[in-house]
């Protein structure tokens, strides 16, 4: 059975044309995952207890439109699977009348936070999960395809308000650097994103981008050129 929570567009979470932004959109995805988490005794504290942590590897999300400032909205999750140490999952946000806003397909692993690599799901990681159908859309692969001509763009550090409580760069704040990048007037309607490696603070983070007809693909790399993030924007 799914879990969902209904809200209202803040003003605080609308872009310049009043509108609830694509960062937006993931983060009542986010919450609501958590909020589930949290509903079935799984939740951050918890996992910490076993020394286990869930960490997104990769999103794909289809806006249908973004809703306004003041628009009441139904965010709902469910698992659909579970193998290894991934854990796969879909998301709705619809109006209250039943209208589409925005989906998703998500893909999770588990991993031991002190050690940072993969942790077998075993049944007591994921009691209270009920795995439900996954969305009847043909979603493209989870693995970006980096191909066309990048340009370099200016390095920036990793600072304090990028972090979340894993003391890494929030998957999120990942799309908002690459929305930067983004030609004025761009209308997203699907979004991509890969993590490949965690940024923490102080990190330095050098920009490749690539601008195609109606695409635009946004490296986040190390100095080194190792990858921390690909994200795919399409209109």
């Amino acid at each position: 059975m799914s879990y969902r929570f209904t809200g209202r567009v803040r003003y605080s979470e609308t872009g310049e044309n009043g509108c609830l932004t694509l960062p937006g959109i993931l983060n009542y995805f986010q919450d609501c995952s958590t909020f589930q988490s949290e509903s079935i005794h799984q939740g951050v504290e918890e996992l910490k207890k076993r020394n286990r942590v869930w960490v997104l590897s990769s999103w794909q999300v289809v806006v249908d439109r973004f809703p306004r400032f003041g628009e009441e909205i139904e965010t709902a999750t469910w698992a659909y699977g579970f193998k290894g140490f991934i854990g796969t999952r879909n998301f709705t946000m619809k109006t209250l009348q039943g209208e589409s806003i925005a989906y998703a397909n998500t893909f999770w692993t588990f991993l031991d936070f002190k050690r940072g690599i993969p942790a077998k799901l075993t049944p007591a990681d994921i009691a209270g999960y009920p795995v439900e159908e996954k969305l009847p859309v043909e979603f493209a692969h989870r693995k970006i395809i980096i191909s066309g001509a990048f340009k370099q763009e200016t390095p920036f550090a990793v600072h304090k308000h990028h972090l979340d409580t894993n003391h890494h760069v929030n998957n999120c704040q990942y799309v908002r650097m690459a929305e930067d990048y983004l030609p004025e007037g761009f209308a997203i309607h699907k979004m991509r994103a890969e993590y490949k490696k965690q940024a923490r603070l102080g990190d330095i983070i050098c920009p490749k981008t690539c601008t195609e007809d109606g695409k635009v693909t946004v490296l986040l790399n190390t100095e080194q050129g190792e990858c921390y993030a690909v994200v795919e924007f399409i209109s």
